[in-house]
């Protein structure tokens, strides 16, 4: 009796153990993908509201006091920045030409970069914005050029041999979220870069060709196409300068667009460098698009357009059609057939693993005579994904269809559940 107890206590603390060790493994592998996405990661991009924002404009100016110094550095600041917006815009005139009542009424605010003041004295480097609706008409900007499919944005960096998209926060994120993207002819969509964001885009991201996935991220974020601005910040010694190689890229293939190369003397001028690529960036992005370069990949639509040659090709290879004897009875309904099946939508769970699974099911949906479309709706990687499927029949042909390809097909109202 007394060797039966202890083995049905053994046994006991075996179960206990393994139910204990299986509670540790859930509990790591939840901890892993809640590492991914917690924590402050995301930066908020600004709002692009179409303002003209100068910026980098140094004043030393002296006054009285310490408030009369700093006002008339902002005084002479924004007549600086007229003169360089003039000049940027290539529009004859200048702030001579304007009293300091009217300019200062188009100032929408100023933008302190750096400052020091003392009792009779200010010394700053400030950004001044003027405000589009009231500063256009004088920069003869009455009417707005042609802008771009909405793009989304992968701000890819490589620094200290580490690819880096959203994982964590970085500094070439921060530039292109506060570039003001109301001046550009590029309608940029920025994620925040927090969420599921670091899930959905990452460095490996830029890599993949798969069509179907590019659009399903496309879709979450409402963009047609993507553009991809790559930075490489190499730093010669701690504090030392900083090289940076910048690259533009576009589309789901990495087509490339243009690169330069940019010095910072150091970590202090490393925000400044940045600011001043992504502005290069964006005017290699606007000579793509005027040049016809930029245009959205035409493989990431969901509904390709059939050419309209090859259409009529297959209607010249076809017999010419036979003459109809006037006697003979119309053909009924059922020698056609029935009438045509009526089109409705089902939805269609499935896992979803990694990427390749989604475009296996995907592609076996679409491969069942009479569907239409198949679209995923809501994707959740590592999870279990919906697809929506417009498809010409019944939901147990559908179903059959499947069954056919070696899915195991659970059936409920209007919905079909598939896996391996």
């Amino acid at each position: 009796m007394a060797l039966l107890s202890l083995l049905s206590k053994s046994s006991r603390y075996h179960r206990l153990a393994l139910a204990g060790a299986g509670a540790v493994l859930l509990g790591v592998a939840g901890a892993v993908v809640w590492a991914q996405i917690e924590g402050d990661r995301g930066i908020a991009p600004v709002a692009s509201t179409g303002d003209f924002e100068v910026g980098g404009i140094e004043v030393e100016t002296t006054g009285k006091t310490a408030a009369e110094a700093r006002a008339e550095g902002w005084r002479k600041a924004t007549r600086l920045a007229w003169d360089k917006l003039y000049a940027q815009r290539g529009v004859s005139g200048g702030a001579g030409s304007l009293d300091d009542g009217t300019l200062a009424g188009m100032v929408s605010a100023i933008a302190v970069e750096h400052e020091n003041i003392g009792p009779h004295r200010y010394i700053a480097r400030l950004g001044v914005v003027f405000d589009r609706a009231r500063a256009a008409g004088l920069l003869g900007l009455q009417g707005g050029g042609a802008r771009s499919a909405p793009l989304l944005v992968i701000p890819l960096l490589y620094q200290g041999g580490v690819a880096s998209v959203f994982e964590t926060r970085t500094p070439w994120q921060k530039a292109w979220a506060d570039f003001h993207t109301g001046e550009s002819v590029i309608d940029y969509v920025r994620p925040g870069g927090g969420g599921a964001d670091g899930l959905l885009i990452d460095a490996g991201q830029v890599g993949r060709r798969s069509r179907n996935w590019w659009r399903t991220i496309l879709d979450q974020y409402g963009a047609e196409d993507v553009v991809i601005p790559i930075a490489r910040l190499e730093r010669q010694w701690p504090g030392g300068p900083i090289k940076g190689t910048f690259t533009a890229r576009h589309g789901p293939d990495n087509q490339y667009l243009g690169s330069f190369e940019l010095t910072a003397p150091g970590e202090d001028k490393l925000p400044a460098m940045l600011a001043d690529a992504v502005r290069r960036i964006d005017a290699i992005y606007a000579q793509a698009l005027a040049e016809g370069r930029l245009n959205p990949d035409p493989s990431l639509n969901s509904a390709p357009q059939i050419d309209p040659k090859l259409i009529q090709a297959l209607l010249d290879k076809l017999p010419p059609p036979q003459s109809i004897n006037r006697g003979a009875a119309a053909p009924s309904a059922s020698t056609l057939g029935g009438s045509a099946p009526a089109v409705a939508v089902y939805q269609v769970q499935f896992v979803s693993p990694d990427v390749a699974a989604i475009d296996a099911a995907q592609a076996a949906v679409r491969a069942v005579p009479g569907v239409q479309a198949a679209t995923t709706t809501s994707l959740a990687l590592g999870g279990v994904s919906v697809m929506r499927v417009t498809y010409a029949g019944e939901i147990e042909t559908l179903a059959a269809g499947l069954r056919a390809q070696g899915w195991k097909v659970t059936q409920g109202a209007g919905v079909l559940s598939i896996r391996r």
